[in-house]
């Protein structure tokens, strides 16, 4: 399985697993169990490399002072064999829960000092929960049992697993904080605004050799990985950030930690606090020596999420410096509290992102000075307006707000990015091409039409110190308008016509070929054959043409990046290199959408880089591995993996059948295709019939024929047919039924007497003479040969029953062949060469890329087609010729009234009526 398909299946089992217990609270032993299991498997990989024997690992005890101090200092920590994650599995039945109560106290006490802020108590969440795991001992046992059995697949022992493991330690967060309602704002930003706001400040911080990043409200530590993975992109020494965090929940500081831990960041550059971010603030010191060791935080990137409009306590914090020159936040609404935290903490050259309510951006009182304030002291640098219902547990709009400590600008970019997402489930999500969109806008500060604008300080101060969007970026869609004159009298307005000025921009001559010319206002179309005119028209040949010549090098060049350099390019920054090298091409090139074109990149990037971290780790030869398709079954009401066939790990196998097996599959697909169309005819046949019928030879569900009612009626439909030769068989029958054992004789006279029957067609016996079995099987032949009356009822029955025939027999040989063909897929891709693998990853990676680019053109032309079909057909019937023929119609009933008979009440109904009609 892919690290997709192994996180969901984690997240399945997992969810049904929880029972009763919240998701908010769940999530906490399945994360803590997981991070158990990575430490485990962490002093595993160091005892190995320094050439431990495995009988020296099962000696391993914490009476071994030795050891345990030399193990320490490699990693951190200590922990017994006994107290490992693979010896709980080794158990089996003698495992309890008692083991891990031991094992997670032992832990406590083995850790290095120097590792002691990141590892100490990161277990309590854990330990104090396990009771919550059953109602006794034995129940603690089989729930805990579960979980160990459920995450023992999730490798995490080489580069690639450790972003296997977090993959699905984000995966999973993701799918708790979905189910975990209002509490999931407590610990979990959504992916794609995390990786919007790491974006901004991941171009930011790109010239700096070492970067310090701090989260006040730290959750999961989602926003700091991010920043980190952002960062990558542009530097090749990720060791050179140190991340800070906060966090006021005590189990969320704990994901934090375990969080920044299993991604492979060094110990040395992780320090995190439990602390409240706005009573407790981080000059940091050791409780020890406070006087020595005191240090404000000063960073070079802030990123935070906190608690929208949460209550707090501003007694007495006049003087805190992170407030006293922009004023109190008010004490219901602590969003501006958090919002000065932040920047107080910025570096000089810093920058902040922060998520907010809609409402900091206009609400009045203490927030408007605050407010104000910023805007006056120039800290303001961009906000971006997000779509609503975009976060877990509030569908309130958000925005984020870009500060710096100093700005070389007065402006501020205002976008409006609430129109661009998709809706998946309940929530409406950010594409990658949204997020590139808004990045880019930011970053280059530039105006986009109902998009973003840089509005100076003067119009704010204009506008009260108001900072809500609208009044600087109108987003709204332009409302469909009707022009009178057209309506009555036809004609396409020019006006209408001019609103769509990109396309005539980029293709001049075709307006004038597809309107006539006119002095008036309105013009006419000068063709009724839209599409052809604007698809064979020279200008946007012309359009197709440059745009093909841009991209003609554009599948080599794919080639060459991705699979010529597949084992060294840097796979975080590759996205970023491809995407470059499309909007160069596109540069020139009017009318399409480079984000559209961006879109299409990202949409098989995700599935390219996890190929490309596979074979960077394990060679090229994994494209040849074929594993188990592992899948979940019932059996005895318990759930069981079973094994179905194999699949690829990374080349599929309807990839190879494509490519390699091309004449066995479409032998299958032919089959197939046969299949379908007895089918569809089978389904027709039951459409005819009547209900009555339906009722007979249907299931209950009236939607497949039963076999033995068709045999049935057929039987009775055969038994009904006289022929002389069937009669006479018949007679034999009956003959050889009155007497079980009649001589030869009387036998050889009635054959003999009716030379009616064709007897050379019967398999006769040694003797001469024909049995009933014989005879009864030559019968049923003549009577199947018999053709009933077209359309009868029993014609459809024999068609029927030739069709289920055949329907089951290619049933049963697609199944074979299948079978067959996954079977030699299996061997074809473990016998496969370099440059076969080469080429079928250029079919998996490139040519949905160069296929989904390519398609960009026409989807513009086809837009414009619709365009002009729309103007077209909104004002090709007028409203005077819809009301010449209403009246028209309303006359003609007018008149059919006058046929109409009935009693005095209902004549004077219907004189009144056909008065109405005719405007009498």
């Amino acid at each position: 399985m892919n690290k997709q398909q192994l996180a969901s299946k984690i997240w399945e089992s997992a969810n049904k697993m929880r029972s009763k217990i919240e998701a908010n609270e769940y999530k906490d032993y399945i994360l803590g169990f997981m991070f158990y299991k990575f430490l485990s498997d962490k002093e595993l990989s160091f005892l190995e490399a320094n050439d431990f024997a495995q009988s020296d690992i099962e000696a391993l005890t914490e009476e071994d002072a030795e050891t345990v101090e030399f193990i320490k200092n490699g990693i951190g920590y200590f922990i017994a064999y006994d107290d490992l994650f693979s010896t709980w599995l080794n158990k089996g039945l003698d495992f309890t829960v008692a083991d891990v109560r031991d094992a997670l106290s032992a832990f406590s006490r083995h850790i290095h000092s120097s590792h002691k802020k990141v590892f100490d108590g990161i277990f309590k969440t854990l330990e104090t929960g396990l009771s919550k795991l059953g109602d006794n001992s034995n129940s603690q046992t089989k729930a805990i049992s579960d979980l160990l059995q459920l995450i023992k697949v999730i490798p995490m022992n080489n580069k690639q697993d450790y972003d296997v493991l977090g993959f699905i330690y984000e995966y999973l967060i993701g799918s708790f904080a979905a189910n975990a309602g209002k509490k999931a704002g407590e610990f979990y930003t959504p992916h794609e605004v995390s990786v919007l706001m790491s974006e901004i400040i991941a171009h930011h911080l790109k010239d700096q050799p070492e970067i310090k990043i701090y989260d006040p409200t730290s959750g999961s530590g989602s926003l700091l990985i991010n920043i980190g993975s952002s960062v990558a992109k542009h530097v090749n020494d990720a060791n050179k950030i140190k991340y800070y965090a906060q966090e006021l929940k005590e189990n969320t500081y704990n994901l934090t930690r375990m969080n920044l831990v299993m991604r492979g960041i060094l110990p040395a550059n992780i320090v995190a606090r439990n602390a409240d971010t706005l009573e407790d603030d981080w000059p940091f010191f050791e409780d020890n020596d406070p006087i020595n060791t005191y240090e404000p935080l000063y960073v070079d990137a802030v990123v935070s999420n906190p608690p929208y409009s949460q209550a707090w306590d501003p007694a007495n914090k006049d003087a805190d410096p992170r407030y006293k020159e922009f004023g109190l936040a008010p004490k219901t609404k602590a969003d501006y509290a958090f919002l000065l935290h932040d920047l107080y903490h910025l570096k000089p050259n810093g920058i902040m992102a922060i998520v907010l309510p809609h409402g900091v951006l206009f609400r009045g009182g203490e927030e408007e000075r605050i407010r104000t304030n910023l805007i006056k002291k120039n800290h303001i640098d961009a906000i971006i307006g997000l779509p609503a219902n975009i976060f877990f547990g509030t569908g309130i709009p958000t925005v984020i707000l870009i500060l710096k400590q100093q700005r070389p600008t007065t402006d501020v970019l205002i976008v409006d990015a609430s129109k661009g997402f998709v809706k998946l489930g309940k929530n409406n999500h950010l594409q990658a091409s949204n997020i590139k969109k808004i990045v880019d806008a930011v970053i280059e500060r530039k105006d986009v039409e109902q998009f973003s604008r840089l509005v100076t300080q003067k119009e704010i101060q204009d506008q009260g110190y108001n900072l809500n969007i609208p009044r600087y970026v109108d987003s709204s869609a332009t409302a469909e308008t009707w022009d009178i004159y057209a309506t009555m009298f036809g004609g396409i307005p020019k006006k209408e016509i001019d609103a769509h000025s990109a396309y005539w921009k980029a293709f001049p001559q075709l307006r004038q070929d597809l309107f006539t010319e006119s002095d008036t206002p309105y013009v006419n179309l000068a063709t009724t054959e839209i599409s052809q005119a604007i698809h064979s028209h020279q200008d946007v040949k012309g359009f197709v043409t440059q745009f093909n010549t841009a991209f003609a090098d554009f599948k080599d060049y794919l080639k060459g990046e991705l699979i010529g350099k597949m084992q060294s390019l840097h796979i975080a920054q590759q996205e970023n290199v491809l995407s470059k090298d499309i909007f160069k091409r596109l540069a020139d090139i009017p009318l399409v959408d480079k984000y559209q074109a961006y879109q299409a990149l990202d949409d098989q990037w995700q599935g390219i880089a996890g190929d490309l971290e596979i074979i960077q780790s394990e060679g090229l030869d994994a494209a040849k591995i074929v594993n188990p398709n592992i899948v979940i079954k019932k059996k005895d009401g318990k759930e069981h993996e079973v094994q179905e066939g194999w699949v690829g790990y990374v080349l599929p196998f309807d990839l190879v059948q494509q490519r390699l097996l091309s004449k066995e599959l479409e032998a299958l697909k032919a089959k197939e295709r046969e299949l379908a169309e007895d089918s569809a005819e089978i389904e027709s046949l039951m459409e005819s019939l009547s209900e009555e019928d339906k009722e007979q030879l249907l299931n209950e569900a009236n939607d497949a024929f039963v076999p033995a009612e068709i045999a049935k009626a057929l039987k009775q439909a055969y038994a009904e047919i006289e022929t002389p030769e069937i009669v006479a068989l018949n007679e034999y029958l009956e003959f050889l039924a009155t007497d079980p054992k009649p001589k030869k004789p009387p036998k050889e006279q009635f054959v003999k007497d009716h030379a009616e029957v064709q007897w050379s067609n019967i398999e006769a016996n040694k003797d001469g003479t024909y049995a009933a079995p014989k005879v009864k099987a030559y019968l049923k032949q003549l009577r199947s040969g018999f053709s009933f009356e077209e359309g009868s009822l029993e014609a459809t029955l024999v068609q029927v029953d030739e069709l289920l025939a055949q329907e089951k027999e290619l049933k049963a040989q697609i199944s074979k062949d299948e079978t067959v063909l996954h079977l030699l897929t299996k061997s074809t891709i473990e016998a496969l060469e370099d440059a076969q693998v080469k080429a079928l990853l250029e079919a998996k990676w490139v040519e949905p890329i160069v296929s989904a680019i390519l398609a960009l053109p026409n989807e513009v032309i086809e837009h414009l087609t619709d365009t002009v079909q729309a103007l077209a057909d909104k004002y090709a019937v007028t409203y005077t010729e819809t009301t010449q023929k209403l009246t028209e119609a309303e006359h003609s009933l007018a008149d059919l009234i006058d046929d109409l008979t009935g009693d005095e009440f209902d004549m004077q109904g219907l004189a009144q009526f056909q008065a109405l009609l005719k405007g009498v």
